[in-house]
């Protein structure tokens, strides 16, 4: 994000909201005090109540209590009459059908996504004689002329060589290929940065992080908005297939939350409750992992461990229904057409065997250290376009990295592929009738090594497989290097799919390695038991599927997810302990270099005020070390409960830029009576000033409940205890620091007011919380921009 966009919010030290008169029925029933009678909103509602500024955090206790008022009142109303009863009824049903909506829409974007990005991808390689619209699977589909050897070949589909020069052989043909290769590349790229720059600038990147700072109660305006969903859309079929080193899954999280926020405008409940709406974009959340794997179960345990901040059994229940109804729409569209809804289905089903467990935790711990590697590696690349001029050109960065992957790519049969077509190759087991490069062992000599059924017995490797390994290795070193850079361009990228890449070329290297060792030393001790010559005892594409999961825990930190995610994708349900041990021993080794997954360290880049659940506070100070204002600064700006008037209440939001202040009972006691917001204020004067006779600069501002007796040749003065929120929350100026960190996480407040023995103190806020951890771990306390 662009740092001048973001500059106008750094100054702010308090948050800024501006509920006002909503929050007076839960601040009055938590004080037990009724509010003096103002202008009721609901029958005239005033402009901008309701609502939060740009870059700041939702009230979650706030906005909790004003919807159990509602659904009390609705309660009440349904037992007088059949209409209220019937009102009542579709309030409840409401999120269900929400949940529908959200999963029939998501899935449906999902195919659509999934069929035009494969289309975009072949034609970088050719067309479709009988319908451009055909991509090259499907072209062949009606063809009598395709072999089970060549089942890619078939005299409809063309090569752009074929097509321009009108023959596929020789070096001019790879040539033409080469170059119409690289064209489509630039020109798919240059789309997608372009379309994101000029209409959707919220649209480049994963979304992941900045959907788990919305889902803390962070507002982005326009994030989940239908500009970004259209373009994100678009450019997500646009920068997959232009080869670069990215994936679509993490992106669809994003579409699937922009489809349940615009969805969420179609009912009132969600339209106007900020907390409830987040339980709906929780939902989403699992919606979108749904959608991208074909993994519902998966899908709803990631939003749970991976993204969602408040998550009540209510939400599980919706994020199952809504994850199950997207499968399902998938489902009926079936984009792969295979009429399966996993990526990646896996024909095998060998047993594996106990030893196997020790290059299992090999691939762990090589998972590990490459999470730790990428994270640190694309922290400090991003840090670097952020701050040097790099950033300032993001559409020559994007082509020249699509430039940079095309031309490199393209030799490599295994890095020209998608990075979905690769996995789902590594996975592969060979089968008798397999014609795939990674299964040319040496044909067996003798009928006892032929194996039982399709599946082949160990064999010894061919020097086909030698060149698909030689290849794979330089793919692996490519991956590496180049999803560093490719992540975090201005163009949609994911980050599950070259991850799991990364690992399985890994896996199948090693499994390759440990098949040939058994096969030659089969009468060592360690196969000796249970690898007999003639059978098949390692399996390559297991060790494949078990470095994607190890290599994908190690920059993502996903455990119990991750490893449903990968025996839902693939089917392999009895591989389940190979993947539990290679994630945990993959999350241990990562964890032992730095605690924070990819999506921490990217909000931790961007500055946004979020408070991960999952680190430690050991740190012994007090609130009175971490509040403000500090021994050094000017004293707190507050306001009184009636000895101020309207001209200097003005004045000091005039000469502040605090978003709120504690209202005391004078300035000698500095005994607390509530808190009031600065938006608040601005409505209520500029309101009571239009629509109050009377009302000038000298009138008193009263937060009593009962006024004082005033000069009769005054002017009336201006009641506002309807917009003080009676009941802040507050610590004591000796609480611990790790108490109040946890009371700031389990109620998403805002700020806290400091007391002592009932006398107001200071204040703390999210940010002040956040600079201070950030200085307990000697990091830059300014890295964090916004609150």
């Amino acid at each position: 994000m662009d740092q001048g966009f973001w500059s106008r919010q750094l100054d702010q030290d308090v948050l800024v909201e501006n509920g006002g008169y909503e929050e007076r029925s839960s601040a009055a029933s938590m004080n037990g005090q009724g509010p003096s009678k103002l202008v009721d909103p609901l029958d005239d509602p005033l402009p901008g109540l309701g609502t939060y500024e740009d870059f700041n955090t939702i009230d979650w206790v706030r906005e909790k209590s004003k919807d159990r008022d509602r659904h009390r009142e609705i309660t009440n109303k349904s037992r007088q009459s059949t209409v209220a009863l019937l009102h009542s009824v579709s309030d409840a049903f409401s999120g269900w059908l929400l949940m529908l909506l959200v999963g029939l829409m998501s899935g449906a974007l999902a195919g659509g996504i999934d069929i035009a990005a494969h289309w975009l991808t072949d034609m970088k390689e050719g067309l479709c004689l009988t319908g451009f619209w055909f991509n090259h699977e499907h072209c062949c589909w009606t063809s009598n002329e395709t072999t089970f050897q060549e089942r890619d070949r078939c005299p409809q589909w063309q090569s752009w060589a074929e097509l321009i020069t009108g023959t596929s052989e020789g070096p001019f043909a790879y040539i033409v290929n080469y170059l119409m290769y690289i064209f489509w590349a630039l020109l798919f790229a240059f789309l997608a940065v372009a379309l994101v720059r000029a209409f959707a600038p919220y649209a480049c990147g994963s979304g992941i992080p900045e959907i788990k700072t919305i889902l803390s109660g962070f507002i982005i305006r326009g994030y989940l908005g239908k500009w970004t969903l259209i373009i994100k859309t678009i450019t997500l079929v646009l920068a997959v297939s232009s080869g670069l080193s990215l994936g679509k899954e993490g992106p669809l999280v994003h579409v699937a939350c922009c489809c349940a926020n615009i969805l969420c405008h179609l009912f009132t409940k969600y339209r106007k409750n900020e907390a409830k709406r987040r339980e709906v974009l929780s939902a989403a959340a699992a919606v979108g992992v749904s959608v991208a794997f074909g993994a519902p179960i998966g899908g709803v345990l990631f939003s749970l461990e991976e993204v969602s901040y408040y998550f009540p059994l209510k939400t599980l229940w919706r994020s199952f229904f809504a994850a199950l109804v997207a499968a399902f729409t998938l489902r009926s569209i079936n984009p792969f057409g295979n009429s399966r809804l996993v990526l990646f289905f896996v024909e095998f089903h060998a047993p594996w065997h106990l030893v196997e467990l020790a290059p299992f935790i090999l691939l762990g711990i090589f998972g590990g250290l490459w999470g730790a590697l990428f994270i640190r590696a694309n922290i400090a690349w991003c840090r670097r376009r952020k701050s040097t001029r790099l950033g300032h050109f993001p559409v020559i960065e994007v082509l020249v990295v699509a430039a940079v992957t095309a031309v490199i790519a393209y030799p490599n049969s295994y890095t020209r592929m998608s990075g979905a077509e690769l996995i789902a190759e590594l996975f592969n087991d060979c089968s008798l009738l397999d014609s795939s490069q990674l299964c040319g062992y040496k044909q067996p000599t003798n009928t006892s090594e032929t194996g039982v059924g399709n599946s082949l017995a160990d064999r010894p490797a061919g020097a086909g497989l030698y060149t698909a390994l030689w290849q794979l290795a330089l793919a692996l070193g490519f991956k590496m290097i180049i999803t560093v850079i490719t992540f975090g361009m201005k163009v949609p990228s994911g980050l599950f799919i070259p991850s799991m890449a990364v690992g399985a070329i890994a896996g199948r290297l090693l499994g390759v390695g440990m098949e040939q060792l058994a096969y030659y030393n089969h009468d060592w001790f360690l196969f000796k038991g249970w690898c007999s010559p003639g059978a098949d005892c390692i399996t390559p594409g297991l060790y494949a599927m078990v470095g994607a999961a190890a290599c994908l825990g190690g920059v993502t930190r996903m455990t119990v997810s991750l490893v449903v995610i990968m025996f839902e994708l693939t089917g392999g349900l009895e591989y389940i302990v190979p993947l539990m041990a290679a994630t945990m021993t993959s999350k241990w080794v990562a964890d032992a270099f730095g605690r924070e997954g990819i999506y921490e360290a990217h909000i931790r880049l961007n500055g946004y005020p979020f408070l991960e659940p999952k680190e430690e506070f050991d740190h012994s100070s007090l609130t009175v070390d971490v509040m403000r204002p500090r021994r050094s600064d000017p004293a707190l700006a507050v306001l009184t409960q009636e000895s101020m008037t309207v001209g200097e209440v003005e004045a000091l939001v005039e000469s502040t830029h605090y978003s709120g202040f504690p209202v005391v009972v004078s300035q000698e006691s500095q005994r607390l009576v509530g808190f009031v917001l600065r938006r608040d204020l601005i409505i209520s004067i500029d309101n009571a000033r239009k629509r109050q006779e009377g009302i000038v600069s000298a009138s008193q501002v009263l937060f009593t409940e009962h006024a004082p007796a005033q000069d009769a040749d005054g002017p009336p003065p201006l009641r506002l205890r309807g917009i003080l929120d009676l009941s802040p929350f507050t610590v004591t100026d000796h609480t611990p620091m790790d108490i109040t960190v946890d009371i700031f996480r389990k109620l998403g407040l805002r700020q806290c007011l400091v007391t002592h023995n009932g006398r107001l103190l200071g204040i703390i806020t999210k940010k002040d919380i956040l600079k201070h951890m950030a200085q307990i771990a000697n990091r830059d306390p300014d890295s964090i921009l916004f609150n």
